[in-house]
């Protein structure tokens, strides 16, 4: 089975960029997007189903503003939209899926760049989400949370991290936060694979950083401890263009 996660930055604007003609020659089995800026009204929900994928989706109360989506081959056994936490589910950062054999939660963490109140809003999110991880994993033994964190965990997923030391989204307390994260038993699939520096999922506008992979590795695909051992392979598709993150993947058996 293989599991994509994608900040599409816009799934109308990605759509526009080629993202259906991409999902065809990925032939992925689930996709999780995040950061929609689209109300469900406006998300071309039958153009995925063409494809042969179920979709479900949690749009943000505001338009035009974060939410999530996932499209798969299999129809999930559940869908629960949101987390209970009222300002992330406002923002629609959270939608669950129940498959056959393992629970997955699609989330795109709240970003901390555009200010202190966001900065503050992130860090009480990242405290809540510990509480749900460890309660989703007490009731999952298999479970996979995907999504754009929005952190680095360490210097070698930023591509400056000195100058970038008191950047939101590699700050101390982020980092700190991330140890935690996998510390309830969570697992960075990606570098159970992938040792080797210079690999980012995410790169600013500004200053031709992309073309200079002057980036941030932020999105994530982590699984339980009994799912360790099914990853046949992690990567991120660098070459795959339709959003200033590109997709992640996992391949289990």
């Amino acid at each position: 089975m293989r599991i994509v996660s994608y900040n599409v930055n816009g799934i109308r604007a990605a759509i526009r960029k080629g993202l259906l003609d991409w999902i065809v020659e990925d032939d992925g089995d689930v996709y999780c997007f995040q950061e929609l800026k689209a109300n469900i009204s406006d998300i071309p929900t039958e153009e995925f189903e063409k494809l042969g994928y179920h979709s479900e989706w949690f749009s943000a109360q505001k338009k035009g503003y974060s939410g999530v989506g996932i499209i798969s081959r299999q129809k999930p056994k559940t869908i629960k939209k949101g987390m209970g936490l009222e300002q992330a589910d406002f923002e629609g950062r959270t939608i669950q899926a129940k498959m056959n054999d393992f629970k997955l939660v699609n989330t795109y963490f709240p970003s901390g760049s555009s200010g202190d109140a966001r900065q503050n809003y992130k860090m009480e999110f990242l405290s809540d989400y510990i509480t749900f991880t460890k309660k989703e994993k007490k009731a999952n033994k298999d479970l996979i949370i995907v999504g754009d964190y929005n952190i680095c965990h360490k210097a070698i997923d930023i591509h400056d991290p000195v100058r970038n030391k008191k950047s939101s989204g590699f700050l101390p307390e982020e980092r700190e936060w991330m140890d935690d994260f996998f510390d309830t038993g969570m697992i960075d699939s990606f570098r159970l694979k992938n040792p080797h520096p210079h690999q980012y999922s995410w790169w600013s506008y500004r200053a031709n950083a992309r073309a200079n992979n002057k980036g941030w590795r932020i999105d994530y695909i982590s699984v339980t401890e009994s799912l360790k051992d099914r990853v046949e392979d992690a990567g991120i598709l660098q070459d795959v263009l339709h959003s200033d993150h590109c997709p992640i993947f996992i391949e289990l058996n």
